[in-house]
């Protein structure tokens, strides 16, 4: 198994050859990964074309849901979109929040951010910036944003626990979070979980659904909402590449799911889970 370092760089890697593709590319292959099927079609993302704000230069098929119509942007927000790629829900954030409010975009790979920053500047977005940075550890302040967006992305990072704790401290006290990612339910069969390729397509760095939910109680985020749910089907000639027919047939007759969640839950107004002063009434 890989450390997590190795899977960092391989996300790296995979992520600075798509950011110099076009959508049509990526959407041959599975959340861009490279894993081609025979079909010309993405096994996970949604239809953003009818959403406001939506710029087609930004949008390299890579999400496996909308976040930013379940997220509840309002005006004059500040935004903050985890993983951010092209620029694909900043935009639509921007949309939303408006001109006074401010979107900041976060991803690790180089490229994506160049990639961003040329088309924010094409589309003269004044109050759209994207920064460099691993969001295990924000370059950004706490307690700064209303909203935190991300799409199709805490499931490549291996310390999922590190990034909700960060996404604690980059909320506002009574700010709000809606996340798309793909989870399970049920085991991976080994030969999945141990394929690089699908650990940079989104699949085998998923982690129960159970346990992702009870990630972000234990992080002590309150009112927890499941906005969406859909499975997620991997066609054969996909599965083929990786499994041999016995490896399928057993598959195909456990238990497993593979699904595409939207999850929003909230940072309290009082932290409860810090220390307060003596019959201070906060806890």
């Amino acid at each position: 198994m890989k450390t997590e370092e190795q899977l960092k760089e391989l996300v790296k890697q995979k992520y600075s050859e798509i950011a110099l593709q076009d959508k049509e590319t990526n959407m041959s292959s599975c959340c861009g990964s490279g894993s081609c099927s025979t079909e010309v079609y993405n096994i996970m993302s949604d239809d953003y074309t009818d959403l406001g704000g939506y710029n087609k230069e930004a949008d390299l098929g890579l999400g496996c849901g909308l976040p930013t119509q379940f997220a509840k942007i309002k005006q004059g927000d500040v935004v903050v979109d985890l993983g951010s790629g092209a620029g694909n829900d900043c935009f639509i954030a921007r949309h939303e929040t408006g001109e006074h409010g401010k979107v900041i975009g976060i991803d690790f790979t180089p490229a994506m951010i160049d990639r961003a920053r040329q088309n924010a500047e094409t589309r003269g977005f004044n109050n759209v910036e994207f920064r460099q940075g691993d969001i295990e550890k924000m370059p950004i302040t706490s307690n700064v944003a209303d909203v935190i967006v991300s799409n199709c992305v805490l499931n490549l990072v291996p310390n999922k626990d590190g990034v909700f704790k960060e996404i604690y401290r980059v909320l506002k006290p009574g700010g709000h979070f809606s996340i798309s990612d793909v989870v399970l339910i049920g085991d991976l069969p080994a030969a999945l979980k141990e394929t690089a390729e699908m650990y940079a397509g989104c699949v085998s760095g998923a982690i129960q659904k159970q346990v992702y939910l009870e990630l972000i109680q234990s992080n002590g985020f309150t009112n927890i909402t499941l906005q969406k749910e859909k499975p997620i089907v991997i066609p054969d000639d996909i599965l083929e590449t990786y499994l041999n027919a016995d490896q399928m047939k057993r598959m195909k007759s456990s238990d497993l799911g593979i699904y595409s969640i939207t999850v929003y839950a909230e940072k309290p107004v009082i932290d409860k889970t810090s220390c307060c002063p003596p019959n201070s009434g906060c806890c």
